[in-house]
């Protein structure tokens, strides 16, 4: 029998900490493990791959039905058997997240703004949008006005499209002029963005991991409890990126925690990686079979997966 895994009484208190809901969990698998290996996967085996998590069949079944009808998951029926993989516009919602989450090193900042004016957008239609680019990044600096220092420009003009919003909204660029006082640019900054929130949930994020690094990289981890820690860790970042504007540094504290908990998961999901990965390829079958090596995008993550080092 395998040694018990010194650090899953760690991972269980980590688990009971976050508290994930069961259907973002499994959105935070199906972009984390499932994507990564053609991104489809039988129901059956689904339900294998979140049993680390506690969920048991009833669960997954529920969640992946209002996945579905959300727009996010499509299946196919193949005998008695049901597999499920993204939508159109599921993967098009992925990839810009996966961008996100993943990224690597960032670019200087070019000094431009993006502007977006919703206020001849009709009702309903406006506060769609206004939710979608706020899930962006996206500030609001006062009604009907939005702004963002680096949007994704593919996302911005699909939130545009989805609510079909391309001739009334009007989205504009600017560059800030040299002789601005960077107090104005800090009071705007506040105006539209809750930044004590967002260094609170970092700090909440780093306080929550930090312990791991340092006990994965001295001790034994079995591959059940690398996929368990790796999925709450994405899930865990997730939550807190998808909030973060990604502001630019000359626009925040010099003391943000941002850059800490970036460095932070970069390094522990790069210790975690490669038994994960295992558990993956044991669990996961898709209607071609066994799970073979994780698609080309998956080793890009964090600015490269295959250097170990920091």
């Amino acid at each position: 029998m395998p040694a018990p895994d010194r650090l899953d009484p760690a991972i269980d208190a980590l688990a009971e900490r976050l508290r994930p809901d069961a259907k973002s969990l499994i959105v935070s698998l199906y972009g984390d493990a499932v994507t990564p290996h053609g991104g489809v996967i039988w129901l059956g085996s689904l339900v294998d791959l979140v049993e680390p998590f506690g969920l048991n069949d009833r669960v997954v079944r529920t969640s992946v039905f209002r996945l579905s009808r959300e727009g996010w998951l499509t299946s196919t029926q193949v005998g008695r058997r049901s597999a499920y993989g993204l939508t159109e516009s599921g993967r098009r919602r992925f990839e810009a997240a996966d961008r996100i989450i993943y990224a690597g090193r960032r670019e200087p900042w070019s000094g431009r703004w993006t502007v977006v004016f919703t206020g001849l957008v009709d009702g309903e239609a406006r506060e769609a949008l206004r939710r979608d680019l706020g899930w962006q990044g996206f500030g609001q600096l006062m009604p009907g006005v939005m702004i963002h220092p680096e949007p994704d420009e593919a996302a911005l003009r699909q939130a545009l499209a989805d609510a079909v919003a391309e001739d009334r909204a009007v989205a504009m660029r600017a560059a800030g002029e040299d002789w601005a006082s960077p107090d104005s640019l800090r009071d705007l900054v506040a105006r539209a963005w809750d930044l004590a929130a967002l260094a609170a949930g970092y700090a909440d994020f780093l306080d929550a991991f930090r312990p791991f690094l340092a006990r994965v990289e001295r001790g034994e981890l079995t591959p059940r409890a690398a996929f368990r820690l790796r999925i709450l860790l994405v899930h865990a970042w997730r939550r807190a990126i998808l909030r973060d504007p990604l502001l630019p540094e000359e626009l925040l504290p010099a003391d943000w925690p941002g850059a800490a908990a970036r460095l932070l998961v970069r390094n522990l999901y790069r210790a975690v990686r490669a038994p994960a990965e295992t558990h993956v390829a044991r669990t996961m079958l898709t209607p071609d079979g066994p799970v073979g090596l994780p698609s080309a995008n998956y080793w890009s993550r964090f600015g490269g997966l295959v250097e170990e080092t920091a």
